[in-house]
């Protein structure tokens, strides 16, 4: 009875309050004026208490002002973005203190929580798929992927190289993190992995690859809009949200889902740091391939072999959704803080820059709706999906970019762009690294 009148309370607060992180707005201004204060006058605990505080409460202010800026919520990214430039900024002009500061940097750095966002993400997304849509996708939609990659690529590359910005460079820094998967999974990741190989720091790295993947985002968006146009004027190039030609369409429904259990959930967590030290194991005896890429790779064998009960892989995708629910803001305001220059980044946007993003995207448009057409998709939406969906910025890219072209449908597509074609250029970026190098 108690639970129940506390369950109608809290639906109650839900639907009459305006929440910022699932709290009301009184009760968060009063637990971000403490941590604030506390941060000012030197009181904010060390490790990792104080460091998930101060992200927490100034990556939830972030992004509300990001999910409400017009035009940067419809085509920039929204929050997500904010939050990075905002925290940067915040360290340029000395918003956050030194103490402040180091602590943050500690926490990514020291504590390495960037890499615990990243096997949790990795685990779950995959082990969180439906096993058939995601073994039926590599004989049809992923030669589409690699058709996009591909042109965008090479497009870039040539670009590059004529207009003096160089083949490898617009290849490697503007091309490979826009076809990342976004900033979690893919700029991130890639930083590290371009750090490691290039003996580079990785905050470097990032510094050049955000704009790119914002960028690559926002013009995803408006191209999945006059994409929408296109197969108004057009119809034969649209399958009107049905990606397949045949008359028969193959459908995937997603896993069903079960309530969360915190005891599953915990097994979740176990196998996220599992597969983790396993990428690392493989990492090590066969260094060619970065260990992040053969955690991807052994995530998904095991989850297409069919070997780990459901339960234990709903536990990986609760987890998943946990850490993603509640400490992407964290993780964002760690790569503002930690591996943004913000200088450097500001320096990066020239118009030879902007026209190497453009060629980035429209490249994966161009291919993979060509390829998609060849083994048997419309050729419209394999451009959304295959093309654009991988250019964007993961999952709020995927929405905003289904979104914009009106064909929400397609959104379990999108998200094998967004998990295996990124994980994917994880892959490819350590053996172009060793190509090029």
């Amino acid at each position: 009875m108690e639970s129940a009148v506390r369950e109608d309370r809290l639906q109650t607060i839900s639907k009459s309050s305006y929440l910022i992180n699932g709290l009301s707005l009184p009760v968060f201004a009063v637990i971000a004026a403490v941590v604030l204060v506390a941060g000012r006058i030197g009181a904010l605990p060390g490790g990792m208490v104080g460091a998930f505080a101060l992200m927490l409460v100034v990556g939830a202010i972030l992004n509300e002002i990001g999910i409400r800026l017009p035009i940067v919520k419809d085509y920039l990214g929204g929050g997500p973005i904010v939050i990075i430039f905002g925290s940067a900024a915040m360290v340029m002009f000395g918003l956050f203190t030194e103490d402040q500061t180091a602590l943050i940097k500690s926490f990514m750095v020291d504590f390495e929580f960037l890499n615990f966002y990243i096997a949790a993400l990795i685990t779950g997304s995959i082990l969180g798929m439906n096993r058939k849509l995601l073994i039926r996708a590599a004989a049809r939609y992923l030669p589409a992927i690699i058709g996009g990659v591909v042109v965008s690529f090479v497009g870039v590359g040539l670009v590059g190289a004529l207009i003096g910005y160089g083949f490898k460079e617009a290849i490697l820094y503007i091309g490979v993190p826009i076809m990342g998967g976004g900033m979690g999974a893919g700029a991130v990741p890639l930083a590290k992995i371009f750090g490691a190989q290039l003996a580079k720091d990785p905050a470097e790295m990032l510094s050049i690859m955000i704009p790119a993947v914002a960028l690559g985002n926002a013009l995803s968006i408006v191209i999945a809009g006059l994409l929408d146009k296109l197969g108004k004027m057009k119809p034969s190039l649209t399958g009107n949200e049905k990606l397949m030609v045949v008359k028969e369409q193959e459908t995937f429904q997603e896993e069903k889902r079960s309530p969360v259990d915190y005891k599953i959930m915990g097994s979740g967590l176990l196998m996220s740091l599992g597969f983790y030290v396993l990428g690392s194991i493989l990492g090590k005896l066969f260094p060619q391939i970065h260990s992040y890429a053969w955690m991807i790779i052994s995530v998904a064998a095991v989850k297409a072999i069919g070997i780990i009960p459901e339960k234990f892989e709903e536990g990986a995708f609760q987890w998943f959704g946990f850490v993603m629910t509640s400490m992407t803001t964290v993780l964002l305001i760690g790569i503002g803080v930690a591996y943004t220059n913000l200088s450097e980044v500001l320096l990066a946007l020239t118009p030879q820059y902007l026209l190497l993003v453009g060629v980035t995207v429209v490249g994966a448009a161009v291919g993979s709706g060509l390829v998609g057409r060849l083994v048997g998709f419309y050729p419209i939406e394999s451009s959304i999906t295959a093309g654009l969906c991988m250019a964007n910025m993961g999952g709020t890219g995927d929405v905003a970019v289904l979104s914009a072209s009106k064909r929400m449908e397609l959104m379990p597509f999108s998200q094998i762009s967004s998990r295996i074609g990124g994980a994917f250029i994880l892959i490819l970026a350590s053996t172009l690294l060793k190509l090029f190098s």
